[in-house]
């Protein structure tokens, strides 16, 4: 049976058991439901009027004029105006129990405003429906803060433990809706220049990385430990080894870090690793997608200067004091987009004790004149690597760098920072054991996506932009976590926790 609904050529019902109707379109074949065809979605009010129609959603807002009753109910789309009349006493008795935040479902009678009345705001602000008829799906409480608002007086402490009702706000939707489509975006693009998505393990091996590691005791083997992964960086590198030459993932990373302001325990980076390249191909790549972005996505944002340019790290010190220079020629365009390269960062730098440690990835490789320098351990303050960062308006959105991809320059590199051998093979003996089986060159970058998001919607941290962050030290309020676990967990896991002795 075809059906034709709104220009649009449908079939249904599709079977005895499962009523419901395809949908065809200039996109393709979509499947809906009886009930999903019954809705309308706010922002199609307008193409229904004279017709009655169903909408499900929020109460926003409750307006007594008189004997008219107004509501505002909004979905995810928007917000629509509907009015009682009291010449249907039941139906105007249930609308004045309403509240804000109750769930409902209502059907009424589109029809325009009038002139002086349409709210050009909103979507759906030339029209509005006449009530014919209400379902409560739910009450609610009243919220801890109005929803409609910004939601930036409200203490953070607040939102994060009612984090549900603050993303509500529209605000919030718009960034997450935006943060799907920049990512939606990203896929289309990487796998259209073929690059495969992998997803790698987030159960793995602690490795000294830089940062502090999760730690996630085995049940079943006793006394060892995973780690949440700081970054897929050394299972993106046997991507290569693998074969597949143009790795991505949207991947989910951990660190336990102390408070370190804008920063968070766990976050989600655009991690890719091609291979058979140098820093000028990864860095090519990078740019494409980059200005792909903003020119499909925030048309109304400006990118100073295409090519990006490309400062030293040691200019970027000079001229600027730090290697995330923010090179807006005018910073208090919000709209102004200053991206460069920084690139030939040093290798290493001492430590506190006077020994070495990489500055940015022990997996890196020098700039090829420094090869023969770090296979002899020599001049080791001068070495230069492959790293590049982007840098977009004095934030750090990205850094990668071109990889060793032999195991004697690689555990060069870790003799560099003092560890004996026995050490190199126990945290790193896999990586090495890899590349001796035909590693090809290969190097890759990582984006910081929820900094990226920050900047491209004009929020002040990466909180705005995550549907469920921590607080500054890692709390989860709202789910109560950290939390403490049962006494049978911890004999399972055969764990015992002793408490630090009071002062």
């Amino acid at each position: 049976m075809f059906l034709k609904k709104n220009n649009t050529i449908v079939r249904g019902p599709t079977s005895d058991n499962c009523e419901g109707w395809l949908y065809f379109d200039f996109y393709g074949v979509s499947w809906y439901s009886k009930r999903d065809m019954e809705r309308t979605l706010i922002k199609d009010v307008g193409a229904h009027v004279g017709e009655e129609i169903t909408i499900k959603g929020w109460v926003d807002v409750r307006r007594d004029h008189g004997k008219l009753i107004f509501i505002d109910v909004r979905d995810w789309t928007g917000p629509a105006q509907v009015v009682f009349l009291p010449n249907n006493k039941e139906l105007h008795e249930k609308a004045s129990a309403l509240r804000s935040e109750w769930v409902i479902e209502l059907t009424g009678t589109v029809q325009k405003r009038p002139e002086g009345l349409i709210n050009s705001k909103i979507a759906s602000g030339a029209y509005e429906m006449l009530a014919t008829g209400l379902v409560i799906l739910n009450e609610a409480k009243t919220p801890p803060f109005e929803v409609g608002a910004d939601g930036r007086d409200v203490s953070e402490e607040v939102r994060m433990k009612y984090r549900y009702i603050d993303v509500r706000r529209p605000r919030l939707q718009k960034n997450l809706r935006n943060r799907t489509k920049v990512f939606q975006l990203i896929r289309n693009y990487l796998i259209g220049e073929n690059f495969v998505e992998v997803e790698t393990p987030i159960l793995t091996k602690s490795t000294p990385e830089g940062a502090r590691d999760y730690l996630v005791p085995s049940r079943i083997h006793e006394g060892t430990f995973y780690a949440l992964p700081q970054s897929p960086q050394q299972y993106k590198q046997l991507c290569m080894v693998a074969g597949f030459d143009r790795y991505f993932q949207l991947a989910r990373c951990f660190r336990d870090e102390d408070t370190r302001g804008d920063r968070q325990p766990e976050f989600t980076q655009l991690d890719i690793e091609m291979s058979f390249v140098d820093r000028e191909d990864v860095m090519v790549v990078n740019e494409a997608l980059l200005i792909k972005l903003v020119t499909e996505l925030y048309p109304e944002k400006k990118i100073q200067q295409i090519p990006f340019p490309r400062i030293s790290y040691k200019e970027a010190q000079e001229k600027y004091g730090t290697d995330r220079p923010d090179m807006r020629e005018d910073k208090n365009d919000p709209n102004l987009l200053a991206f460069c390269w920084v690139i030939d960062f040093p290798f290493f730098e001492k430590t506190d004790n006077g020994g070495w440690t990489f500055t940015h990835n022990p997996f890196s490789a020098p700039k090829p004149e420094y090869m023969s320098d770090l296979l002899e351990g020599k001049n080791i303050g001068d070495i230069l690597t492959t790293q590049y960062d982007i840098v977009l308006n004095g934030w750090e959105i990205g850094g990668g760098s071109v990889r060793n991809h032999r195991a004697e320059a690689l555990k060069s590199v870790f003799r560099i920072m003092g560890f004996e051998e026995e050490r190199i093979l126990k945290n790193f003996g896999h990586m090495l054991e890899a590349f001796e089986f035909g590693a090809p060159p290969h190097g890759g970058i990582a984006w910081g996506m929820d900094r990226v998001m920050m900047i491209l919607e004009n929020e002040p941290n990466i909180r705005e932009v995550i549907a469920f962050p921590k607080t500054g030290d890692g709390s989860d309020l709202m789910m109560n976590a950290p939390s403490e676990v049962s006494p049978e967990q911890l004999r399972e896991l055969r764990l015992e926790i002793k408490k630090k002795p009071q002062k």
